[in-house]
């Protein structure tokens, strides 16, 4: 059994290993890509800056959305089973590969736009900042979660993964009135 848990992981640090490395790949590649998107658009890069932003926001909530929907399913499955080690896999890649980028990627380019755009001004834009920053709470919030899952430490009920599905709806329901209808 202890010779499986090492190999497990070993495999386990292996893989971080490489998404690491994939990561810093994909940051350097959107870093190079900017700056040549930069260069070539000109003043037409605030446009390209607001796309990649929108893009980069639906996979933040994408992500966000199916999270805590992964816990409700992995809550239920018994602890050690082919099935939690599934979620456990599911979990840390969609937290890794998708939230984590997504989520750096619309804050490098919300902050530009909002600085270059409207000055950091308006109480719309303070408030959907502020907004944002909750929602970065919660994604902090299920971070620590997938760790707890990955090491059979979630004490908490499917209820509770439940409602916590339901905030991100509504942080984005909020933010998204606020972006398009600037309200004040």
């Amino acid at each position: 059994m202890s010779i499986a848990g090492n190999e497990n992981s070993a495999s386990s640090g292996n893989s971080t290993g490489q998404a690491m490395k994939r990561m810093a790949i994909g940051i350097a590649v959107l870093v190079v890509a900017t700056a040549v998107l930069y260069l070539v658009a000109g003043d037409g890069f605030y446009l390209w800056a607001k796309a990649i932003h929108v893009i980069a926001v639906i996979s933040w909530m994408a992500g966000m959305l199916y999270l805590p929907r992964l816990f409700v399913y992995h809550v239920d499955a018994e602890k050690g089973s082919v099935q939690s080690e599934t979620f456990k896999v599911m979990e840390r890649r969609l937290l890794r590969g998708i939230i984590n980028p997504a989520m750096i990627v619309t804050w490098v380019f919300g902050l530009w736009l909002a600085w270059k755009g409207f000055g950091f001004q308006g109480g719309w834009l303070h408030t959907k900042i502020a907004l944002v920053l909750v929602l970065s709470g919660l994604h902090g919030y299920l971070a620590g979660a997938v760790r707890k899952f990955a090491e059979d430490k979630n004490e908490k009920p499917t209820r509770h993964w439940r409602i916590v599905n339901e905030i991100p709806t509504l942080l984005m329901i909020v933010i998204v009135i606020l972006v398009v209808v600037k309200p004040f």
